[in-house]
């Protein structure tokens, strides 16, 4: 006998995503970048900081002693110095970090990169270039995940934490050894919980990676005056908030996370919910965030084919980029952007980093 259907087909669906697309344009970036002049842009940047940081929470989040705790210290490829760092970066709250640690060459202090981590490459792991992880050395030839790593071998220190929701920082559902638990984050249960209590994900995220530049100045061991941040997709996004709002960062590396909201993440509304901030599109595009770094040396780094540029694919990135480019154009520094450009889709691109840093 026959097992009769239990749902029926639906012809039509009465949607409000055009609805929603429409009313972004129309009531979005109340603060947008139209600074003309230097005086201007300081005034703006000063008001935008202000506006984005209560958007995101920062005011909630508590200070506290770091506490840095050294668990693991081992040498690895080329001479690098792995150190394992645990932090307390709020009461009870702590990160752990993997610090790539490269043969000093010279007197001069070794400068510094944070490099936060992306989605599905099990947090610290893949930017560290921890390959003795199966799962892990997948996804580094993937996305071309390790460039904490990579970013070691070119001389500098760098700090390769886990974000809240990643890796050993995951919250209680996705703590498992399955594979698919151990790459992945805990971001979607961490906006449930946070957001009624007027903090965001990537508020958190901001707020760990401030503690970590702390760190840097409290270790005293390196550089503090050069430090930079770079990431990749989820990375970028915490590399582009760090640096749009703590002037300490002073050189920054995007990839894979440059483009407009409306296509991006009102369109492609499926993406993690640590991208999601309450109001945010009410007042700023990405570009107008972006704007906050001048003029800062810049790396964005773009894939032609990457889904996360929307449905119009660059026509999206290079939106954003002008308005970014009319910031740094107000203080004579354009050339301090590099955009760099390749066939592809989404990952990291390590070709022109030793160009980029050489100026």
């Amino acid at each position: 006998m026959e097992e009769k259907k239990r749902t029926i087909p639906i012809s039509r669906f009465y949607t409000c995503e055009e609805q929603l697309v429409k009313r972004m344009k129309k009531k979005g970036r109340k603060n947008r970048f139209s600074a003309e002049t230097k005086a201007d842009y300081e005034i703006w940047k000063q008001e935008t900081r202000q506006l984005l940081k209560s958007l995101i929470g920062l005011h909630n989040m508590e200070d506290c002693p770091l506490k840095p705790d050294c668990l693991e210290r081992v040498e690895i490829e080329d001479g690098i110095i792995r150190e394992k760092i645990l932090l307390q970066v709020e009461p009870e709250v702590y990160m752990p970090v993997y610090v790539l640690i490269p043969p000093k060459r010279g007197e001069e202090k070794l400068k510094c990169f944070l490099a936060p981590p992306g989605h599905q490459g099990a947090g610290k792991y893949s930017v560290a270039g921890v390959r003795s992880i199966p799962a892990v050395a997948d996804k580094i030839e993937l996305f071309h995940y390790d460039y904490g790593l990579q970013m070691a071998k070119l001389g500098y220190v760098v700090l390769c934490p886990d974000c809240r929701g990643f890796g050993e920082r995951r919250e209680a559902a996705l703590q498992g050894e399955e594979e698919s638990e151990f790459l992945n984050s805990t971001c979607f249960h961490l906006a449930h919980m946070a957001e009624p209590l007027g903090m965001t994900v990537i508020g958190m995220c901001t707020w760990d990676l401030m503690r970590l530049t702390d760190y840097i100045k409290e270790r005293g061991e390196w550089d503090e005056e050069s430090i930079g941040c770079v990431g990749f997709s989820g990375g970028g996004m915490q590399t582009l908030w760090l640096s749009a709002l703590d002037d300490r960062i002073k050189t920054v590396i995007i990839s894979g996370y440059l483009y407009g909201y409306s296509d991006s993440l009102l369109r492609l509304n499926g993406n993690c919910s640590c991208n999601y901030v309450p109001h945010l599109w009410e007042y700023v595009d990405m570009g107008d965030i972006g704007a906050l770094l001048a003029p800062r040396p810049l790396m964005v780094q773009s894939a032609r084919s990457d889904h996360l540029n929307g449905y119009r694919g660059m026509d999206n990135v290079m939106e954003q980029l002008a308005v970014i480019r009319k910031a740094y154009r107000l203080f004579g520094k354009e050339n301090e952007i590099y955009h760099d450009v390749w066939d592809g889709g989404h990952c990291f691109h390590g070709e022109h980093l030793e160009k980029f840093l050489k100026g």
